[in-house]
């Protein structure tokens, strides 16, 4: 089992990431213990998660989701697919500083 998740940043920017033991992971940034784009961005809060099957199927997700606008991954934290569909529609909202890919799919959820 798998999972892909989002954690709120101190100066409010999201992170996205993929990890195969949640629990662990919370509490590695909980402890301050990951380097990377977080380290400087302490305290993060979880705000977001979900199972997939493989890891290749996390990693897509996270891509997916880094090319997300800001308002789109709010809608997802919210629950609001209704409003992630609008946003998968809407040509005003910018994609996210991030990869930048919006190819890859996250089941269950439109682009």
């Amino acid at each position: 089992m798998f999972w892909v998740y989002i954690l709120r940043c101190a100066d409010g920017s999201y992170y996205t990431g993929h990890t195969d033991d949640l629990e662990r992971r919370m509490a590695q940034y909980k402890a301050g213990e990951c380097s990377g784009y977080t380290a400087t961005r302490l305290p993060v809060e979880f705000v977001w998660s979900q199972e997939t099957a493989t890891r290749e199927e996390a990693l897509s997700a996270e891509r997916q989701i880094k090319g997300w606008s800001r308002l789109k991954k709010e809608a997802m934290i919210r629950g609001d697919w209704a409003e992630v569909s609008r946003l998968a529609k809407s040509k005003s909202v910018h994609p996210s500083t991030g990869s930048g890919r919006t190819d890859l799919l996250l089941p269950g959820v439109p682009e």
